[in-house]
């Protein structure tokens, strides 16, 4: 490693549209290893913009690991091989001198690739939205603190909050499952008194939205929770699954919106 840099080799999907033939091309880059892989394409895009070449297309927006806009396929994992790390605090530093890097979209049918490493994944916030909102008043602050919540189920609906819905889980997934993602949306609200009164229509209407949108079904694997930049517990799906059951017995037929 000569002057603290890293000398890459850059393989990296470019698709000029959802329509075209998608390729990998090839770029040598000397970066810094403290620099992340968004930062490295920065880079990369001046020198190709400098060069009158088309830069390489890829999301991003808080780049702290908090919105997951920057999810890429880093040799063959979401968002990279270090565990809980989006692809943006993932740092040049855990790559080696001379290693062939690997960057591609998430790959997924219900995620059709926009232009090179974007995808479209709208169909997460069709998703969220069949969910609904809570109808439950808190009113001030002090009915809100009324409301008693054990440790235990505040610490369990936090956890599953923490899912930013970045698609990694139907990125690993064999079957482009998005159990993981809408058990944890699922699960947030489930747990906490204020999400009851519509916890059996709002699982009802988000498992229907998933398998409209033409996602895969769940075989346990478990590559979703291991490739999650958040660790999110495939705890959560069996959760679901129980909720689900219970809305399919509970909610009288007549007032199920079926769609």
């Amino acid at each position: 490693m000569a002057n603290n840099h890293l000398n890459l080799t850059l393989k990296i999907w470019r698709q000029e549209s959802p329509e075209a033939k998608g390729h990998f091309e090839e770029f040598q880059e000397k970066v810094s290893p403290d620099a992340s892989i968004l930062e490295m394409l920065d880079d990369l895009n001046n020198r190709l913009e400098s060069e009158g070449k088309i830069p390489v297309a890829f999301e991003s927006d808080c780049r702290e690991g908090i919105c997951g806009t920057c999810g890429i396929v880093v040799n063959g994992h979401p968002h990279g091989h270090l565990p809980k790390t989006a692809t943006c605090q993932l740092h040049m530093r855990n790559f080696k001198d001379g290693e062939t890097i690997f960057l591609e979209p998430f790959r997924a049918g219900a995620f059709p690739i926009i232009k090179d490493l974007i995808v479209d994944r709208s169909k997460f916030d069709n998703i969220q939205q069949a969910g609904g909102y809570i109808s439950f008043n808190t009113g001030s602050a002090p009915d809100a603190n009324s409301i008693l919540v054990s440790k235990e189920v505040a610490d369990t609906a936090l956890d599953a909050a923490e899912c930013i819905g970045c698609g990694a889980c139907v990125a690993a997934c064999k079957n482009s499952s998005a159990m993981l993602f809408v058990s944890a949306k699922v699960s947030q609200f489930a747990v906490l008194p204020q999400g009851h009164p519509e916890r059996y229509e709002r699982v009802h209407e988000m498992v229907l939205a998933m398998d409209e949108s033409g996602f895969g079904s769940c075989t346990n694997t478990y590559a979703c929770e291991a490739e999650c930049p958040k660790g999110i517990s495939v705890l959560n799906i069996a959760r679901m699954n129980r909720e689900y059951v219970k809305a399919e017995v509970t909610i009288p037929k007549l007032e199920v919106n079926v769609r």
